[in-house]
């Protein structure tokens, strides 16, 4: 099972924030499971091939999603934060 996941963000800085914070995950996975995350300019691309049960590919991709949508609830804060100063 493969699957490419392609975010597209309105800067560059806001790609590099997602890429940073789901990369770690790119380090230790089971063998059978490859996530890769790469960023270009403001989108950012994550490659997922699983080898695995369907329950870990599916999961997988649930968990990049949750990290994304974490580290963009961090930098829409941090935004309404330097609006508010």
């Amino acid at each position: 099972m493969e699957a490419e996941v392609r975010l597209c963000y309105e800067n560059n800085k806001e790609a590099k924030a997602v890429a940073q914070a789901v990369s770690p995950d790119n380090m230790t996975v089971p063998s059978g499971l490859f996530v890769e995350t790469t960023r270009n300019e403001s989108e950012v691309l994550t490659q997922i091939r699983c080898e695995l049960k369907l329950q870990t590919f599916i999961a997988t991709i649930d968990d990049l999603l949750s990290c994304v949508s974490t580290a963009e609830k961090a930098f829409s804060v941090a935004k309404e934060l330097e609006v508010s100063s």
